[in-house]
């Protein structure tokens, strides 16, 4: 498949889906692939960015997603997949053993920091305490360490101006 044709496909699995602000739900692993372009990662790393979110939030199976990319791509989005009753630190641990999955993770979390703003409150405080406790250590010394420090930043200065 071309690229193109790996964004009509989460386009079509993600269809009615929305983000908290409304926008089609599609455009959110867009940009986490987007955003791992711009930092250098490999096309392999910006598929596995596109699909992340496929497995938990559409009815796409792993054999489906095997059957347009490769092992490696579907071995990352199946680390960064929660199953339910997940373990965070458990979800971490995997993660952090596998570079692809690692980027992802990371560059999800990025791009949902920027997002972040939009949710309540209550959200908000929960999610500034998740990236810190578990997040910024899985972020030091990768090439999204400065800009998930920065977006934490801004989402707790917000908080302190309400």
């Amino acid at each position: 498949m071309e690229y193109n044709e790996y964004i009509e496909f989460i386009k079509g699995k993600h269809a009615g889906q929305t983000r908290k602000q409304g926008t089609p739900f599609y455009k959110h692993p867009a940009f986490v692939a987007k955003i791992l372009e711009k930092k250098g990662f490999s096309v392999d790393y910006q598929i596995a960015g596109l699909f992340h979110d496929l497995i938990e939030d559409t009815k796409t199976t792993y054999e489906e997603l095997l059957g347009i990319s490769n092992p490696e791509i579907v071995n990352a989005v199946r680390l960064v997949t929660k199953e339910e009753g997940y373990e965070m630190k458990k979800y971490i641990d995997r993660i952090k053993k596998n570079d692809m999955a690692r980027m992802v993770k990371l560059a999800d979390r990025l791009h949902n920091l920027t997002e972040a703003h939009y949710g309540t409150e209550k959200f908000q405080q929960k999610y500034i305490k998740e990236t810190k406790q578990w997040y910024l250590d899985l972020a030091k010394e990768t090439p999204f360490e400065k800009n998930i420090n920065e977006k934490l930043k801004e989402l707790e200065n917000l908080q302190q101006e309400r």
